[in-house]
């Protein structure tokens, strides 16, 4: 992210400046406009549409009466519409935290332009691993996930998902889709661009996937997983920042990454390779949401293994590039301070050449004069 000069001059309306000092008033006045939309009877049809979650089913517990009844939730097509309304959120969520919380602690600490980006995009990730770890864990909890992982599996298809759930995905899919126009809000530098048109590809590719293919119990225990390795990344990061010394943190997460990395690729072979392999029901089936063909196995554990390795990969490079600078690091101090007691003796040198040059006889005989 680049640093965002404010200027006493009002730019031009409608020019690329003034969209991007007021974006977030701009998509605000975006997002009323649906909310006005609930006003009135004409248009509350299509604005409920992009505010609430679609396809509801409510199904009785049990086969209760229908005061126990529980209301589920599928995909569709109009999920579409959600997704860009609370897209429109995290963009205004993401200038909030930037304008009061990351620009105020910017200005006390004076960073450079490097850390200034680097620091900006550590402090957003943050705020967001940290609220999706949180969310993320009480559904795992709620829904009994963790306490029977067996269930990533059995009942597959799982089309019908609780409203928490539900909304989860709406949110992540929003989420990332907002850090697209965010590069051009943020006026983030050419050559970082395509870094980060990677890594939000992999996160919109791999949650659609889970989403659309049904495996959303799989998905949601992989993207806490993962989410609580990165934000222990950016945490440590941020504290590197206020102080250079302490990189406790990076060991920790080294560890927790390469676990993180097992966990993950265990958990997909056992879900998708041999739990989804040993269920009844197999083919593809549109109508009950069902894909549970060798091709798509295939393809799921081949796109996950492969993400795992790139990942590990950049990893590798992050790891050995932080070595070498830690081993620059003493023989840069090494030399500093040898050029320092260099110019001390050179110093000292010259100050004791002037000292007998003063007390010379022929300078005796000038003061005489």
């Amino acid at each position: 992210m680049g640093i965002r000069k404010k200027n006493n001059k009002n730019p031009p309306v409608l020019s690329h400046e003034f969209v991007i000092q007021n974006h977030a008033d701009i998509v605000s006045c975006v997002a009323m406009v649906f909310l006005l939309g609930l006003m009135f009877e004409i248009t509350s049809k299509v604005a409920v549409l992009f505010i609430t979650v679609q396809y509801n089913v409510t199904i009785p517990a049990n086969g209760g009466p229908e005061e126990t009844a529980v209301n589920y939730f599928h995909y569709g097509l109009k999920d579409i519409a959600t997704v860009f309304f609370y897209m429109l959120v995290a963009i205004i969520m993401h200038a909030i935290i930037q304008e009061y919380v990351l620009d105020k602690i910017n200005r006390k600490m004076h960073f450079s332009k490097t850390k200034h980006s680097k620091f900006n995009e550590s402090g957003q990730l943050s705020a967001f691993y940290l609220f999706s770890c949180l969310w993320g864990a009480s559904i795992l909890v709620s829904e009994n996930l963790l306490s029977n992982p067996v269930s990533l599996w059995e009942g597959y298809p799982h089309t019908l998902m609780p409203f928490q759930l539900k909304f989860y995905y709406i949110c992540q899919l929003g989420y990332w889709l907002h850090a697209i126009p965010e590069l051009y809000f943020q006026k983030v530098k050419k050559e970082d661009i395509p870094r980060q048109l990677v890594y939000i590809s992999l996160y919109l590719v791999h949650i659609t996937g889970a989403y659309v293919l049904n495996l959303n119990r799989l998905g949601l225990v992989l993207l806490v997983l993962h989410y609580f390795v990165e934000l222990l990344f950016h945490v440590s990061r941020l504290i590197y920042f206020s102080n250079e010394e302490r990189q406790t943190g990076f060991t920790v997460w080294a560890v927790l990454f390469v676990l993180g990395r097992l966990l993950t690729l265990s958990l997909s072979v056992l879900t998708v390779g041999l739990g989804l392999a040993g269920t009844e029901k197999r083919g593809v089936n549109l109508a009950e949401g069902r894909f549970n063909v060798l091709f798509v196995r295939v393809t799921v554990l081949t796109a996950i293994c492969s993400t795992q390795a790139f990942m590990m990969w950049k990893f590798i490079n992050f790891q050995l590039r932080r070595w070498r600078e830690q081993a620059q690091t003493p023989s840069l101090k090494k030399k500093s301070s040898s050029s320092k007691s260099k110019s001390k003796k050179a110093n000292g040198v010259n100050g004791s050449v002037g000292a007998s040059g003063a007390d010379s006889p022929r300078a005796r005989k000038e003061k005489s004069s």
